[in-house]
């Protein structure tokens, strides 16, 4: 909600580092750029790196495949990019990307769970204002009383004269969080439609709707894409990625890691310590396999983004990129 158009958005080693999955639009000022090119612009000291690229292979538009790049890779317009920055670049990053927009100034939640307050009240401290809908009467009272600075509105979320009431065409942001997948993915559909149809109306030529749909059945994300829902969220993802955090090694060394819904990549974040075996290398002299990716040293609470020349010392947090067949290995060099 903070980077709209942003895909996914990942806040490792206490916020020092963020990692941003977005697909490059064709004004993106990173389409047809070489990774060399963009890497002498950023020398000597960078502010981030491209960590993976996911596009649709050239022979089947209907698949994808996910490397992880070296320098004579160029960027195409609707690669899905991860990028490890430094949280003072994310601006950069976004312009970069092309997908820099405005904080939405109005935001309709459909759903009024639990999570959907938590979301409304962030949102209200921001400034924005708030509606949202939901069908279960007594759940409704309780979020007047509990949200007085937020519209809510009684009624069901795929309920086309429902929406329209809650202005649905003339929102910047829409969050599809009720408990039903189905629900959630035609009342974004509909959004962006409306929303398209306004403004070619109104001849406005501002951003469109911003969606984002909970979903969890994993096989409606090509639906989601396809359709240009914005952003698909899943409580499978979280829930494995806490698991994996186990899973990949000692839990004092490995302090996260995060997966994603789309992207067949992993980052992990290693806490080095005094017998850790990459202590007094560097990244060079580690036999790094082309599946994975050192990205960013957090030292002293102060990031860099990691070069051949980076070693590794006592204390340090790596966040590094890694195709899955290439997790264990990388693994073995920080734990």
């Amino acid at each position: 909600m903070e980077y709209p158009g942003a895909m996914d958005l990942a806040r490792m080693a206490n916020e020092e580092v963020v990692v941003i999955g977005a697909r490059l639009p064709a004004h993106a000022p990173l389409v047809g750029v070489s990774l060399h090119a963009l890497g002498r612009e950023l020398d000597p000291d960078w502010d981030f790196i491209v960590g993976a690229i996911t596009r649709k292979v050239e022979s089947d538009d209907s698949e994808e495949v996910t490397i992880v790049p070296r320098q004579d890779e160029i960027l195409r317009e609707g690669d899905l990019l991860r990028v490890i920055c430094k949280s003072r670049a994310l601006h950069d990053v976004t312009n970069r990307l092309g997908i820099a927009r405005d904080v939405p100034r109005r935001a309709l939640l459909l759903g009024g769970g639990r999570t959907a307050e938590m979301i409304a009240e962030s949102l209200l401290y921001r400034g924005v204002d708030v509606a949202i809908i939901e069908k279960r009467h007594e759940r409704a009272l309780e979020l007047s009383e509990n949200l007085a600075r937020a519209l809510i509105y009684e009624g069901d979320v795929t309920d086309v004269e429902m929406l329209e009431e809650a202005d649905v065409a003339r929102q910047d942001l829409v969050i599809a969080l009720t408990g039903e997948d189905d629900a959630n993915v035609l009342a974004c559909l509909y959004a962006k439609s409306v929303s398209a149809q306004s403004k070619r109306t109104s001849g406005n030529g501002e951003d469109g709707i911003e969606t984002i749909a909970v979903v969890h059945r994993l096989k409606l994300l090509d639906l989601l894409e396809t359709n240009q829902v914005d952003t698909a969220l899943s409580p499978r993802t979280a829930t494995a990625n806490s698991v994996l955090r186990f899973v990949r090694g000692d839990v004092g060394s490995v302090a996260a890691v995060e997966t994603f819904l789309h992207g067949d990549v992993e980052i992990l974040e290693f806490a080095v310590s005094d017998e850790s075996p990459c202590v007094g290398r560097s990244i060079e002299d580690m036999e790094l396999t082309k599946g994975a990716l050192v990205g960013a040293i957090v030292r002293d609470g102060k990031a860099q983004i990691a070069r051949g020349h980076s070693t590794f010392r006592a204390n340090d947090h790596v966040i590094a990129i890694a195709k899955p067949e290439s997790v264990e290995k990388l693994t073995t060099l920080f734990v």
